[in-house]
């Protein structure tokens, strides 16, 4: 005989993240097992990503048949001028409205550029390549080896990066064991002055490694390899230096795998996403994997990729991403504040298909995408529609062993005007989702500062509009039950607020 009605209330469902590691009966419910097309707001709840509008008007033009922006970085010049260089189609642009080819008579075969900004100049390396640079004082971009200041030959590295007062380089075709730097505050001159190389050959600490990317952090240079990372104290006088810490078994994926939240290191190793702690007393660097809670699904994703892995980390928006562009997946840490495993909150987008990243002097997010620079600021992909999909997991309401009849399910939603939210719920396993689906009022959302408030006359109107709560009656029975809410988000925002579920609890079986 059924018993008494017994509810689940998950407040903020899947507030937590995607947790795909533990098992699925053992999960919090505030885990979740599928969250795509979300980010973690700072409410904390799973909320719909933005998706981006063209900044770029002319990108089908000059992009062709290439696949897009692969590249893409923002120089800002002395007298304050600022530039967004990117590139695709084996050309460089710059510009953001348009896009105006800066390439002239230079052979350019790949678009997968590190950049870097030094003394009023603009820096482009990728292996096989003349390195560049962009001039301010003649607004002509030239090799490095052509420009009138040029001093030795810069390496035709992979990877640069501006520290320190001196541009780096290194991962060379046929020596990828030894750093080089320019001299101080002139890119450009690599026989005079302070600068020179360092070979690493006989200090990494696993015996050979590989440099595939550099960064630099609270006075440190970070070399990292392959399957080894070096940090170097004292660099602002490269000739005494010191290596101030190794670290063995951890290195990073590909180079634009790393990036700096300012606090810590965050990047990818074929072992997961890591953050290189910062721990200056000690002088130590101690390790924290942030994806532990879909660790075997990032490195499915970072060994079966393909193409080129980019990251960012965005201070505004507050998350780390990284996109596996072969898959089409995104992977959005929410860095807020770990929970208590020491893993930050992830969701996944799909559907945006971008190429590149930066964070520009304005706390813009450009992105690089098929048809040109996109920013990161609409509920939509462009001019189209994408789905967003939030999935518990498998609940048993304290006893897997009872059948459970659902009866009623109580949602609330913020925001999505005029949404259509699709309520869907299985048993056992099954992945044979009922749904119920409804529509939320329409309404003009004012997300509390925009639009005056939500009011015509800058008035401060109550918010209250913006929250719905509707009862969807469900059905079916089974000893295990899964729900989710899916929706199309079409140029409205929407997060969920809270789920209620009600179920009977009935005999053993």
């Amino acid at each position: 005989m059924a018993q008494a009605l017994q509810n689940i209330t998950i407040s903020a469902p899947g507030f937590a993240g995607i947790n795909t590691q533990d098992a699925p009966l053992q999960q919090d419910p505030s885990f979740a097992a599928d969250a795509t097309n979300c980010i973690i707001d700072k409410e904390g709840r799973v909320a719909a990503r933005k998706g981006y509008s063209m900044v770029s008007s002319n990108g089908a033009a000059v992009l062709g048949s290439s696949i897009g922006i692969e590249s893409i970085g923002e120089f800002v010049q002395y007298d304050g001028t600022k530039i967004v260089f990117s590139c695709g189609n084996n050309k460089i642009f710059k510009g953001t409205a348009t896009l105006v080819d800066i390439t002239g008579s230079l052979t350019i075969t790949a678009n997968n550029w590190s950049m870097a900004s030094l003394g009023n100049k603009f820096y482009f390396y990728q292996i096989g390549h003349a390195p560049l640079v962009y001039d301010a004082a003649t607004s002509a971009l030239t090799t490095i080896a052509a420009h009138a200041g040029a001093a030795g030959t810069a390496p035709q590295g992979n990877v640069c990066l501006a520290a320190f007062g001196r541009i780096w380089a290194a991962d060379v075709t046929g020596n990828k064991r030894t750093l080089y730097f320019s001299d101080q505050l002139d890119g450009v001159d690599f026989s005079g002055g302070s600068s020179g190389s360092l070979d690493l050959t006989t200090v990494w600490p696993g015996g050979f490694d590989e440099i595939v990317s550099l960064i630099a952090h609270n006075d440190f240079l970070i070399i990292l390899g392959k399957r080894s990372i070096l940090l170097y104290s004292g660099a602002g006088t490269p000739s005494t230096m010191v290596l101030a810490d190794t670290i063995l078994n951890i290195g990073i994926v590909s180079r634009d795998c790393v990036q700096s939240t300012g606090q810590d290191i965050l990047f990818l190793d074929y072992s997961g996403v890591r953050s290189l702690a910062r721990t200056i007393q000690e002088k130590s660097s101690p390790l924290g994997d942030i994806s532990k809670n879909v660790n075997n699904d990032i490195k499915l994703r970072a060994r079966a990729e393909t193409g080129n892995i980019k990251t960012i980390y965005d201070p505004q928006n507050a998350f780390f991403l990284i996109n596996f562009p072969s898959a089409g997946t995104v992977y959005c840490f929410d860095t807020r504040a770990p929970l208590q495993n020491g893993s930050y909150r992830v969701t996944t987008w799909s559907s945006m298909n971008p190429l590149c990243f930066t964070v520009t002097d304005a706390d813009e997010l450009y992105i690089g995408v098929l048809t040109g620079i996109a920013k990161y600021d609409t509920y939509k992909d462009g001019t189209a529609s994408f789905g967003l999909q939030y999935f518990s997991h498998p609940l048993s309401f304290g006893d897997s062993s009872r059948l459970k009849f659902l009866k009623a399910v109580n949602v609330t939603t913020f925001n999505g005007s005029a949404a259509t939210v699709v309520l869907n719920w299985a048993y056992d396993y099954s992945g044979d989702f009922q749904k119920q689906a409804y529509t939320l009022e329409t309404f003009t959302a004012g997300e509390y500062h925009i639009a005056d408030y939500n009011t015509a006359d800058g008035e401060y109107a109550s918010s209250s509009q913006l929250i719905n709560k509707e009862k969807v009656n469900t059905g079916g029975s089974g000893s295990i039950v899964a729900v989710g809410l899916t929706t199309t988000i079409d140029g409205q925002g929407i997060a969920f607020q809270e789920l209620n579920i009600h179920s009977l609890i009935g005999r053993i079986i």
